[in-house]
C-alpha cells in the first residue's frame, strides 16, 4: 500500500516504525528537515519537508496516489485540514489525530464533511483503557473484540492466586465457566501454552472470554477483588481530565493533583465532582497528606516517565491496591517488571495498534480482513480479529484436523453474535469472526494462521 504520514512526533515515529516493517511504500511529511533526513535513512522511506496541510507539499509527496493519509501532528486543526486537503486530492482513506476535548462531539458529527475516515485520540483512548482496568480490579489490562462481545484480559498470578500450580487441562475440568488462556509472559519469555502448561507465581496470563461471562469466571476462580472507590490521579493533562471525568460520573471518589495553578483552576471548574489540588504530585509529604495510603488506585499521568515510575513505586510501597503508570519511552519497558510496576499504559502503542489494524484491513483484498489488532507483552504478541468473508479450505473442518502454525492459537470464534471458546472439535465457518493470538508478525489474513 502507498501510505503518507504527516507529523513525525513520538506517535508518528511509532506508527512509522511499525508500518515500515510491513512492506508498504511510505512517504513522510514534517517541517523538521533534520528529522526527515534521519528517518529516510533509517527506514528507507520517501520524505518531504514542509507543512503537511499545504496542498503544494501534498502534491510534492504525490499524496493523490496514496491509499491512506495519516495525520499525527500535535495540532488538531492542522491534522483536520490536512485530511480535507488529501480528500480534495482524491485520497479515499484518512486518519486524523484529534485530541482537544472541545472538538470531540463535533468531530464525530462532521467526520465525513471533514474528509476523515478515522479519528484517533491518544489521551482519550488511554483514559478508556485505565478506566476499564479500574472497573475490574482483578485485571491489569482489558481489550475488546467483536464490538465488545469478546474480552482479552490480562491478570497476574500473584502470591496466593488459586490458579498457581494448575495446568490448563486441570483448570478446564474444574471450572464450568469457559475462557481460553492464550498467552503467558514468564519473565522475558512469551509462551503460547498447550494443555499441559502449568501456571506459576508471577506469570502474566492473557485469556479470552465472553464479555457476559467474565464476572462468572473471576468469581468461580476466586479472583474477584473488592470494588475500588477512592482514586488518586497525578497529572492534569488531557488524559487526566478524561479519566477523572469518567470516574467521577461513575461515583468514584477522585482526587486529581496538578502542578500548574492555571490548569488546576480550569480543571476545578470543569470537574465539579472531582477534588482538584494544585501541587507537585511527586512530593512525598503532599501524597501522604492527601491520603495515598487509603487509596484503592493511584494513576501517574505526568509528562515525565521517570516521575511516573517513582511515584508508582511509592504507591506500591504504601500498599495501594493498584498503581497504574503512563510510560512513553520504549527504553523503560524492560525495567518495569523488576521494579514491580505491573500496570502500565502507553498512549503511542495504543494509537499505533489502532492505525495498523486499520491499514491492514485496507490492504487486505483476499476477503478475510483484520478488523481489530492489539499488541501485548511490549509488542511481542499480536491478538487479531479476522472476518471470514470468502470460502477457504480451512472452513468447516475441526481445528484438530488443521495444521496451525507454531506459536499461533485460535482464541475465540464469534458466530451470529454468539461467543464460542474453541476446542479441537470447533470449526470455523463462513461469516465468523475469529480471534487469533500469535507471536508472528504481519498476519493480514486468516489463512496466514494455518500451514
Amino acid at each position: 500500500m502507498r501510505i503518507v504520514i504527516i507529523g513525525l512526533g513520538t506517535i508518528g515515529r511509532t506508527v512509522l516504525r511499525n508500518l515500515s516493517a510491513e512492506d508498504h511504500t511510505i512517504t513522510i511529511i514534517d517541517e523538521n528537515k533534520e528529522l526527515i533526513e534521519k528517518l529516510i535513512e533509517k527506514y528507507d522511506v520517501f520524505g518531504v519537508v514542509g507543512n503537511g496541510a499545504c496542498m503544494d507539499i501534498q502534491n510534492e509527496a504525490n499524496t493523490q496516489d496514496a491509499d491512506v493519509v495519516i495525520t499525527l501532528t500535535r495540532n488538531d486543526e492542522l491534522n483536520v485540514f490536512a485530511c480535507l486537503v488529501a480528500k480534495r486530492l482524491g485520497v479515499k482513506n484518512t486518519v486524523a489525530r484529534v485530541r482537544n476535548p472541545a472538538y470531540r462531539k463535533q468531530i464525530a458529527e462532521m467526520k465525513d464533511d471533514l474528509g476523515i475516515s478515522m479519528v484517533v485520540n491518544p489521551e482519550r483512548e488511554t483514559a478508556d483503557e485505565i478506566f476499564n482496568i479500574i472497573n475490574l480490579p482483578s485485571v491489569t489490562r482489558i481489550d475488546r473484540f467483536a464490538e465488545g462481545k469478546v474480552l482479552l484480559v490480562e491478570i497476574i498470578a500473584e502470591t496466593g492466586c488459586p490458579l498457581i500450580g494448575e495446568s490448563l487441562t486441570s483448570l478446564g475440568r474444574k471450572l464450568t465457566s469457559k475462557v481460553l488462556i492464550c498467552a503467558v509472559q514468564r519473565g522475558d519469555t512469551v509462551i503460547i501454552p498447550s494443555g499441559s502448561f502449568t501456571i506459576q507465581e508471577g506469570d502474566k496470563i492473557h485469556f479470552t472470554a465472553d464479555t457476559k461471562k467474565l464476572g462468572e469466571f473471576l468469581r468461580e476462580a476466586n479472583l474477584v477483588k473488592s470494588p475500588f472507590k477512592n482514586i488518586m490521579i497525578v497529572g492534569g493533562g488531557r488524559t487526566g481530565f478524561y479519566l477523572a471525568d469518567m470516574l467521577s460520573k461513575k461515583k468514584y471518589v477522585v482526587k486529581l493533583i496538578e502542578e500548574n495553578e492555571a490548569r488546576a483552576d480550569e480543571l476545578a471548574n470543569v470537574l465539579p465532582c472531582v477534588t482538584v489540588l494544585c501541587g507537585n504530585g511527586t512530593r512525598h509529604d503532599l501524597l501522604v497528606e492527601e491520603g495515598i495510603e487509603v487509596m484503592d488506585a493511584f494513576i501517574a499521568l505526568t509528562n515525565n516517565d521517570e516521575e511516573n515510575m517513582i511515584v508508582s513505586m511509592f504507591a506500591n510501597k504504601k500498599k495501594v491496591k493498584k498503581a497504574i503508570t503512563q510510560i512513553q519511552s520504549d527504553d523503560l519497558f524492560g525495567m518495569l517488571d523488576e521494579l514491580g510496576i505491573d500496570n502500565n499504559v502507553s498512549p503511542k502503542s495504543i494509537v499505533s495498534s489502532r492505525v495498523i489494524s486499520y491499514v491492514r484491513a485496507l490492504a487486505n483484498t483476499r476477503g478475510s480482513n483484520v478488523l481489530t489488532l492489539y499488541r501485548l507483552v511490549n509488542g511481542q504478541v499480536e491478538a487479531l480479529e479476522f472476518a471470514a468473508k470468502t470460502p477457504e479450505p480451512i472452513y468447516n473442518r475441526p481445528l484438530k484436523d488443521l495444521t496451525i502454525k507454531k506459536n499461533c492459537l485460535v482464541a475465540c470464534i464469534i458466530r451470529n453474535n454468539e461467543v464460542l471458546i474453541p476446542n479441537g472439535n470447533s470449526m470455523i465457518q463462513l461469516g465468523d469472526h475469529v480471534v487469533v493470538v500469535t507471536t508472528h508478525k504481519n498476519f493480514d489474513d486468516l489463512s496466514d494462521v494455518f500451514e
